[in-house]
């Protein structure tokens, strides 16, 4: 797989918003779930929020509800993080991972994951 987070990643105020996006290629994009996971400095890595392969369902982090939105677009195979509202504590190099199941998605164990991005939250 290669799911690079081309655009998106940077440093931003918090308060502020950023979208990531991450063009996958290397699979079937339509045949698999998208997930967001991010890793804190000194942290381990943690969910986000996931994306089933409709796009109809979603689930995410308590951390993140109300002020992050998972999209996706299956032409191109991009899968988007829209980040409003952002904190500190937000800082963290982020993942995009396809999984082939929706079920489980939280756990972590994914078919493929992408290089990641570095968000920095400057308070």
């Amino acid at each position: 797989l290669m799911c690079s987070c081309r655009r998106g990643g940077g440093l931003v105020q918090a308060g502020g918003s950023l979208r990531l996006s991450c063009a996958a290629s290397g699979l079937t994009f339509n045949n698999y779930a998208m997930a967001w996971f991010r890793q804190a400095p000194g942290k381990e890595r943690e969910f986000v929020v996931a994306i089933s392969r409709s796009g109809g369902s979603t689930i995410y982090a308590d951390s993140v509800k109300g002020r992050f939105t998972i999209s996706r677009e299956n032409a191109p195979n991009t899968v988007y993080l829209q980040m409003n509202s952002l904190k500190s504590d937000d800082t963290a190099v982020y993942y995009c991972a396809a999984r082939s199941t929706f079920m489980g998605i939280m756990r972590g164990t994914m078919d493929y994951w992408g290089k990641g991005t570095l968000v920095t939250v400057s308070s």
